[in-house]
């Protein structure tokens, strides 16, 4: 009998070691082949590019290749929906904006759960939103285009990442609070919302900075404010909303990479420390500077935190503007 419980016992204890061997084994051998990451937009955004730095990067810390995969569509529920249902093995990483969070208010279902589904490694940036007009419109302040759209001249449209996407809601802020007869046109990306203001056919645009920033410096694009605190480096001479005369009208978007849930812990950290170490470099931190994103880089555990006070941030505004996707 006691022969036959010790057996038992040894047994017991090495299925229990076996895992955390096996875990720890897979993340001193990661990567052993090419990681894929994968952007729930269309190319062109931030969260492609900060992707593709982030991307070349990665390969060069860390000797296998990083590759960039864009699946976009359903304000992102498409790519986020793939990446849940992806092996928890560490070869598959994410970037994603708070949409991550505030998409399962919006819609009836998401083929994925923020919280169970995934394993935040960092929230890697953040990118404060810019109002910027096509060059046509006769507005060279805030003020200016608040009197254009109350003047009722032509109804205005404004354009957006996407439905519920940081700049969405701050579009929706500034249409409600000041009580103006704004159309909202969603898009797929930044990229996208840029562009078609760019073509005229949306003359307004909120939008985050690096698909704009380039835009606004070649005089294609006319900035009126940005929705940060203090204004953008990137940006020294465009007003806040705060010296614009707008004070409520506020607010920043953030770039996370997450992880499949259930991800060994070992590769999570290590993604972690590589990913807050790249974003420290003086060539990435230029670039980014350059595009308006602002380095953030926190913990794992820091990044779960805010993932919820986000969540209660946006969906608050969701429930008060009435905000569905169609």
């Amino acid at each position: 009998m006691t022969l036959l419980r010790r057996q038992f016992l040894y047994l017991t204890a090495g299925s229990l070691i076996a895992p955390a061997l096996s875990s720890f084994a897979l993340a001193r051998t990661y990567p052993a082949r090419p990681v894929r990451v994968l952007v729930p937009y269309a190319p062109a955004g931030p969260a492609d590019i900060l992707a593709r730095l982030a991307a070349q990067k990665l390969s060069d810390q860390l000797g296998q290749q990083f590759y960039v995969e864009n699946i976009g569509g359903a304000g992102g529920n498409i790519g986020m929906g793939q990446g849940a249902r992806a092996p928890a093995d560490g070869y598959t990483l994410l970037v994603v904006p708070p949409n991550i969070v505030v998409n399962p208010a919006m819609y009836d279902t998401v083929p994925y759960d923020p919280y169970k589904d995934f394993d935040p490694v960092t929230i890697a940036v953040s990118a404060p939103t810019v109002l910027s007009v096509h060059p046509s419109v006769a507005a060279q302040t805030v003020k200016d285009l608040v009197a254009l759209i109350r003047s009722g001249g032509a109804r205005y449209s404004f354009a957006s990442p996407g439905t519920g996407t940081p700049p969405h809601l701050i579009g929706e802020q500034f249409r409600l609070s000041l009580g103006l007869d704004l159309v909202h046109v969603p898009f797929n990306s930044a990229g996208q919302a840029v562009a078609s203001t760019l073509a005229g056919h949306t003359p307004i645009a909120f939008s985050s900075l690096p698909p704009a920033v380039p835009q606004i410096k070649d005089g294609r694009l006319r900035a009126l404010a940005v929705t940060s605190k203090t204004r953008a480096p990137v940006l020294p001479d465009v007003p806040t909303m705060l010296e614009a005369g707008y004070p409520e009208i506020e607010g920043e978007g953030w770039f996370a990479f997450i992880v499949p849930a259930g991800t060994p812990s070992e590769i999570t950290a290590l993604l972690n420390r590589e990913i807050v170490k790249l974003i420290a470099l003086p060539d990435v931190n230029e670039k980014m500077a350059a595009l308006g994103f602002t380095a953030v880089g926190t913990t794992p555990e820091q990044a779960a935190a805010l993932f919820r006070t986000e969540s209660a941030k946006w969906v608050k505004v969701i429930r008060e503007t009435g905000i569905k996707a169609n």
